[in-house]
């Protein structure tokens, strides 16, 4: 690995912690003393998180401006129709991953469905809308760049991609800190490596990462009573069946 990846991956570290320092600064500035202390927390977090992940993304990038290297020496780039095709494709490819890794940890380990990583980034989204742009674009970018080009691509290069992808995946699944659904975290990362040697290029599989985040955060934020209702009527109407 270069000097170059490594320190981008010592600023993607710093940005993951670096709310611990910049998180209460932001709060004692006093611009959130109107809410309260819930509020407070979440709507400060959100700001911070846009500040945090938008900084790192800018130095990564800087990082990254003179970098043209390709995973593989033998892969070819895909063109553009490919491409375009395998971003589409990619998102329906992450779900249905995750739809298995769900049901495997439902079925075999007996966890429960649902995140509460997610809920808690919803509820941030929810307090300061801006959080979206975290979630749907700048975070799937970060971690495309650091998980897949850099973690998954310098191991691809010495071992085989079941191998590269599990490692690298492992190591994605565990920062998200939602250990009971690691599982899931590992298929989304395995689907993702795959894009990335299949096309060649890294601008997919963060595609595909930023449509299927942007479509969780719509259906959880925007839609979610419109789902509630439509939960309850399903549950009115089992209940009703049941009566016969």
């Amino acid at each position: 690995m270069n000097k170059r990846y490594g320190w981008i991956i010592v600023t993607y570290i710093a940005m993951q912690l670096s709310g611990a320092i910049g998180l209460p600064l932001l709060i004692k500035t006093g611009w959130y003393n109107q809410y309260e202390r819930e509020a407070k927390l979440q709507i400060a977090s959100g700001h911070w998180a846009i500040i945090s992940f938008l900084t790192a993304l800018l130095i990564i990038l800087w990082l990254l401006r003179k970098d043209r290297g390709q995973i593989s020496t033998n892969g070819q780039k895909s063109n553009a129709a490919t491409t375009v095709v395998w971003m589409i494709t990619g998102v329906f490819l992450a779900f249905f991953a995750q739809t298995i890794a769900g049901m495997i940890e439902m079925k075999v380990f007996g966890i429960e469905p649902g995140s509460e990583n997610t809920e808690q980034l919803i509820e941030i989204a929810a307090a300061t809308p801006w959080f979206i742009l975290v979630t749907s674009v700048l975070a799937p970018v970060l971690e495309e760049i650091v998980f897949r080009k850099i973690l998954f691509g310098t191991l691809y290069k010495r071992y085989n991609f079941l191998a590269a992808a599990i490692i690298s995946s492992l190591i994605f699944a565990a920062v998200h800190l939602d250990f009971s659904h690691l599982l899931i975290y590992m298929s989304m990362g395995i689907v993702f490596a795959f894009l990335y040697v299949r096309t060649q290029r890294i601008i997919v599989p963060i595609t595909a990462h930023v449509m299927m985040n942007t479509f969780v955060v719509l259906v959880n934020l925007v839609f979610k009573d419109d789902i509630e209702r439509m939960m309850q009527k399903a549950e009115k109407l089992q209940a009703f069946i049941g009566g016969f």
